[in-house]
C-alpha cells in the first residue's frame, strides 16, 4: 500500500535510506516547493483516487530521482500511475529550480575566508578557494539519433558532462552542465562562466597571500591534470623526477582534491536517476534535472551543518573506468606562481 510510505517510514534510518535526507531536511524541501507543487491541488491522485498530499508528492519525486527505478517501478511501489510520477517529478524539478537557487552560489567574502581557512587547516593549502572537477552523466542514446556522435565520450559512452567547483564541506559553489561528453575538461572550462569571471578578475579577486620571498599569490582553485595551469587554477606538477618541494605540493594538492572526488561520488551515488542507463533522456531537460540534484545535494549539506557526513562507504571514483585527461596548456605567470607557492609551503 503506497499510502503507508511516509507513516511507516517514521523510523529515521529507514526514512533516510528512502529519501536520502533526514526528515527535518525533507520538511524544509516541502516548505520550499509548497506553493508550486500545490497549484493544482486535486490533480494528482493515488490509483485508489485519494489525492496526494504535499509530502506524498515530494516523496514520489525524490524516489524517482534517487532510486534509479523506472517510472513504472516507482509508481508501482507507491501506488501511483506512472504518468503521474512523471508529471509530479517534473513539477518538483521546476519548483526546486525556482525556489532553491540561493543554495548554490559563489561564496561571499566572509564565506570564502572560511573556505580558505579550512583548506589551509585540513590540507595545508593557503588561499585555496575550491576544487574544480568534472564528471560524466551517462545517457542511453540510440545510435540512430541525429548528432549522437557528439555525445560519445573518450570511453565510448554517451554522456553529458557536469563541471563543478567544490568547497571543503563538499558543497557545489559553481556548476556548468549540458555540454556533450565528447568535450575535454579543458574545453568545458574555457566555455564556462567560471573561466570568464576568473579571467576578468570578477572572481577569485580577494585577499592575496604574501609568500616567503615577499611576492604575492592570488586566490585560486585547484584541478587535476586535465585542466590548464592558470594564475587562478593550479594543477599538479607532472614531470618525472620532482624536487621534494614539488612532491610536497602535489601531496597537498591531491589530498585537497579528494573533497571533489568524494562529493561527486556521493552526488552520483545519491541521485541514481543520473546513472540512467535505462532511460532515453530529453537532452533539454537533463541539464535542469542535474542542476536540481546539485541544489538538493547542497540543501542536505546546508541543513546538517554539524552532522559529520557518513562517507566511509563512498569511494572516490565518481567516473569509474575513465582515464585521466592531460592538458599541456600552462600560463607562464602561473608556472612562476605555483613554484612560489611550493617554496612557501616548504618554508612555513
Amino acid at each position: 500500500d503506497g499510502r503507508g510510505t511516509l507513516s511507516s517510514a517514521e523510523d529515521a534510518h529507514r526514512f533516510e535510506s528512502l529519501f536520502k535526507m533526514p526528515r527535518k531536511t525533507f520538511n524544509y524541501v516541502c516548505s520550499l516547493v509548497k506553493d508550486d507543487m500545490m497549484v493544482r491541488a486535486s490533480s494528482y491522485t493515488f490509483i485508489d483516487g485519494t489525492v496526494l498530499s504535499l509530502e506524498d508528492r515530494v516523496a514520489v519525486a525524490l524516489r524517482r530521482l534517487n532510486s534509479g527505478g523506472s517510472l513504472v517501478t516507482v509508481g508501482t511501489s507507491v501506488g501511483v500511475n506512472h504518468s503521474t510520477v512523471s508529471l509530479i517529478t517534473w513539477r518538483f524539478v521546476e519548483a526546486v529550480e525556482a525556489r532553491a537557487g540561493h543554495h548554490l552560489r559563489w561564496p561571499d567574502s566572509d564565506e570564502m575566508a572560511m573556505i580558505k581557512s579550512k583548506f589551509e587547516k585540513i590540507h595545508g593549502l593557503p588561499n585555496c578557494c575550491g576544487v574544480v572537477d568534472t564528471t560524466h552523466i551517462i545517457m542511453c542514446l540510440s545510435s540512430a539519433e541525429p548528432n549522437c556522435k557528439v555525445w560519445l565520450d573518450h570511453e565510448k559512452n554517451y554522456s553529458m558532462v557536469l563541471q563543478a567547483v567544490i568547497d571543503p564541506d563538499m558543497r557545489f559553489t559553481d556548476i556548468v552542465t549540458g555540454w556533450p561528453g565528447s568535450m575535454k575538461e579543458s574545453s568545458i572550462l574555457h566555455s564556462s562562466g567560471l573561466f570568464r569571471l576568473c579571467e576578468n578578475g570578477a572572481r577569485l579577486n580577494g585577499s592575496k597571500l604574501t609568500v616567503s620571498d615577499g611576492s604575492e599569490v592570488g586566490e585560486y582553485v585547484i584541478g587535476d591534470a586535465g585542466y590548464p595551469l592558470l594564475p587562478w587554477l593550479f594543477t599538479p606538477y607532472l614531470d618525472n623526477d620532482l624536487s621534494e618541494l614539488k612532491v610536497e605540493f602535489n601531496k597537498r594538492h591531491s589530498a585537497a582534491r579528494t573533497v571533489a572526488l568524494k562529493a561527486l561520488a556521493r552526488f552520483k551515488d545519491t541521485w541514481k536517476f543520473l546513472q540512467g542507463e535505462m532511460w532515453r533522456p530529453d537532452k533539454h531537460k537533463l541539464p535542469r534535472i542535474i542542476h536540481v540534484c546539485c541544489l538538493l545535494h547542497n540543501i542536505v549539506i546546508d541543513m546538517e551543518e554539524d552532522a559529520a557526513m557518513d562517507d566511509a562507504h563512498i569511494s572516490d571514483d565518481h567516473d569509474a573506468n575513465y582515464s585521466q585527461q592531460v592538458c599541456q596548456l600552462s600560463d607562464e605567470k602561473a608556472v612562476r606562481m605555483r613554484d612560489k607557492l611550493s617554496e612557501h609551503l616548504n618554508s612555513s
